[in-house]
């Protein structure tokens, strides 16, 4: 089985000359194919940073980052957003749903940015909303869904190009547990159904229940 992520003594040291403040220290981490990995912890212990690191969304102060053969050190930064857009999925607490758009035009603009044409890009949107039971809110405006699925949209969002890896920082964490139950569930069926990955950083131990591995991270140190 072939890593997707493969991670070696990762630091963030946020304020390194004045105030240093170790948010993430010396993390070894390798994520394989088709597994989900789940990251707990505290508030504040460097769970979003690490994701944000391992995203490119943040600079990282020392340590080594492989994605499949890319290493981070190696790619501009037009590369990494590359790797990002065309690799990646990136899913965060707050749907951040455009709200003048409605959910199948929210899910279609990954592709669109992919250079997919609207065509294609409206079938595989109306195809990924429809695994995750959203068939009947194609044309609803965020204002117009429940909190479950803005979120189960942003996933719909993060996932509609086939990501090899989906990272995702507190999917459930403004959600009721029976919505929360939902997103889980979908999550799950999507690693089955694509083998694809999941890094998923949360307090929902229910995440645990579908996971491969359990890691703890606690002052930055998993």
């Amino acid at each position: 089985m072939s890593n997707i992520l493969k991670v070696s003594q990762l630091t963030k040291v946020f304020n390194p000359t004045t105030l240093p403040i170790e948010a993430v220290k010396e993390v070894d981490l390798e994520v394989d194919e088709g597994k989900i990995i789940v990251i707990t912890g505290r508030s504040g212990s460097g769970k979003s940073t690490l994701l944000h690191l391992l995203a490119g969304l943040e600079q990282k102060t020392s340590g080594t980052i492989l994605f499949k053969d890319s290493n981070y050190d190696e790619l501009t930064s037009s590369q990494i957003t590359e790797l990002r857009r065309t690799e990646m999925g990136f899913v965060y607490q707050f749907h951040y749903l455009l709200n003048e758009m409605t959910a199948i035009e929210n899910v279609s603009l990954p592709l669109l940015l992919n250079n997919f044409d609207r065509e294609t890009a409206i079938r595989l949107s109306r195809e990924i909303l429809n695994s995750l039971g959203l068939s009947h809110r194609y044309s609803h405006k965020p204002s117009e869904l429940s909190g479950g699925e803005k979120q189960r949209v942003a996933i719909a969002r993060s996932m509609v190009h086939s990501p090899s890896l989906v990272i995702l920082d507190e999917p459930t964490g403004d959600l009721d547990s029976a919505t929360s139950k939902e997103v889980i569930d979908s999550l799950n069926n999507y690693v089955k159904d694509k083998k694809a990955s999941l890094l998923i950083a949360t307090h929902d131990e229910n995440f645990t229940k579908i996971s491969d591995q359990n890691l703890i991270i606690d002052s930055g140190i998993i």
